[in-house]
């Protein structure tokens, strides 16, 4: 029982902990542009230069 009484307090820290690791990224906007990335890989923005002519 005394384990008990070490390792919910833990848990408990980190439950907190992530949580305010979540609203920290909330507010500081790492979920503002999903779609974004998965838009952006479409592109191509390799400019090469073609065959001289």
């Amino acid at each position: 029982m005394t384990v008990l009484a070490v390792l919910i307090p833990i848990a408990l820290m980190l439950g907190v902990l992530g949580l305010a690791a979540f609203l920290w990224s909330l507010r500081h906007g790492q979920y503002d542009d999903l779609d974004g990335a998965a838009h952006r890989i479409l592109f191509d923005d390799d400019r090469r230069p073609g065959p001289p002519r």
